[in-house]
């Protein structure tokens, strides 16, 4: 092995532990309800509710990790459990909301909510001290690269993604225009399901694009959102061999992110189901 392609390896692992706390976050339903009493008015029953429902997804988040990352390695596991203890709980979707009557307790409302729980940065630092992020025990993390960080006009851009697990993936390009495009999936690639540890070029196979640099020139960035659970929709058209993306930066994450949760059926009993979902990005300059 030549020193060079030592060196990438090194540098790639370590970029790839970093960002085992960077992006690193778990999309959840969730539950929570309250009823008015004689202390609480409407809006404060609501936003009681709300908050027991951002409380519980707490509480599921670590019972999730425990259970579906597999985790052998004691240290890790605590660590990782006290970084989503210590998360914020962001709501991407409102699913249900409704007053009811209850025979004992009066007015009450209900609400079910699809969450994103960030762990607290810190303790995901703390915990990626402990474990590989290649992994696949670990939660989801999903690196992207270029060969190169500069481009001249001419020349083409080749993309990689790998990842510690099986994932679905969205790769947004935003050139340096501020045109956004989608380049997977592609009019001519819809399947996204990659596997873990393996390395994945972009574009090839079914691609039916290259990407070549051309005016203008600057700053572009490449942007994937990645999870165990099937990718949001977000609107986009057909613009060739690639879509373009009729959507802000932000509806495009937020789309994302409204994965689609399906409760496991060999657990009935979980209503509330999760994922896991990555953010990573990359970006290159290209000159004349």
């Amino acid at each position: 092995m030549k020193k060079g392609l030592i060196i990438f390896i090194l540098i790639f692992n370590i970029i790839s532990a970093s960002n085992l706390y960077a992006a690193s976050s778990t999309i959840s339903i969730t539950d929570g309800s309250s009823c008015m009493g004689d202390d609480k008015s409407k809006k404060q029953t609501e936003q009681t509710a709300i908050a027991e429902a951002k409380r519980t997804a707490l509480e599921n988040a670590k019972t999730y990790i425990k259970s579906e990352t597999h985790i052998k390695d004691y240290e890790f596991e605590k660590d990782l459990v006290a970084a989503y203890a210590n998360g914020t709980v962001n709501v991407i979707e409102k699913i249900e909301a409704a007053w009811y009557k209850d025979p004992s307790s009066g007015d009450c409302y209900k609400v079910k909510l699809k969450v994103e729980i960030v762990p607290d940065e810190e303790g995901m630092k703390k915990a990626s001290q402990n474990q590989a992020s290649a992994d696949p025990s670990a939660p989801l993390n999903v690196s992207v690269w270029t060969d190169k960080q500069d481009y001249k006009q001419s020349e083409k851009v080749k993309i990689y993604l790998k990842s510690n697990k099986p994932f679905f993936a969205r790769m947004i390009y935003k050139d340096a225009s501020g045109n956004i495009l989608q380049l997977l999936p592609n009019p001519y690639r819809q399947d996204n399901y990659f596997n873990g540890g393996v390395v994945y070029e972009f574009p090839s196979g079914q691609d039916k694009f290259e990407l070549e640099v051309s005016p203008p020139f600057g700053a572009e960035n490449i942007i994937v959102y990645t999870s165990t659970a099937k990718l949001g929709d977000i609107s986009v058209k057909s613009a060739g061999s690639v879509y373009s993306v009729n959507s802000t930066s932000e509806k495009i994450s937020e789309g994302s992110r409204g994965v689609n949760l399906v409760v496991n059926s060999a657990e009935g009993s979980n209503k509330n189901p999760s994922a896991e979902f990555f953010e990573s990005s990359a970006t290159i300059k290209t000159l004349k």
